[in-house]
């Protein structure tokens, strides 16, 4: 271990000791953010949009780029990027699985003035579409593309 990266590793564990004593970073107070259940639990893919959006009307945009391999070698670690940043004012991106059990698989929500762009690797268990549905202006957005996989990343 290199002395710098001791140095970074014991000053931010002893700011973070800090914060949890002096009350600023509790963690029930990290626990308790917000967490879409429904979302998350929803079995289709209208049922987690609509918990999350409280509409599963979505309309197909060329404007969103979505980028994940055709083939997938392992499935456990897919990745996928969506790239909404032609659109103005979005508030957030959603990236589902339409075969996974629970197809919601991440939403992000950004702030005002931010870039829409993702990326970030995610469990399949076999071929399916990734759909991203971007929220701009109240309108929900949607492009899909298939990813077949050769290797599930559920254990198939």
């Amino acid at each position: 271990m290199k002395r710098r990266s001791f140095l970074k590793g014991t000053l931010a564990t002893g700011a973070a000791a800090v914060a949890v004593n002096a009350g600023l970073l509790t963690p029930s107070t990290v626990l308790a953010a917000d967490w879409n259940t429904k979302a998350f639990t929803a079995k289709t893919i209208d049922d987690a949009v609509s918990a999350v959006y409280g509409s599963a009307a979505t309309a197909a945009s060329g404007d969103i780029k979505l980028k994940a391999p055709a083939i997938a070698e392992n499935g456990a670690v897919t990745p996928v990027e969506v790239d909404a940043s032609a659109i103005d004012g979005v508030e957030s991106i959603s990236i589902l699985a339409s075969k996974n059990p629970i197809p919601m698989v991440c939403e992000y929500t950004f702030a005002a003035g931010a870039v829409g762009f993702v990326s970030t690797r995610i469990k399949m268990g076999e071929t399916m579409n990734v759909i991203a549905i971007v929220n701009a202006g109240g309108k929900l957005l949607k492009t899909e593309q298939e990813v077949k996989v050769t290797i599930g990343g559920c254990g198939g």
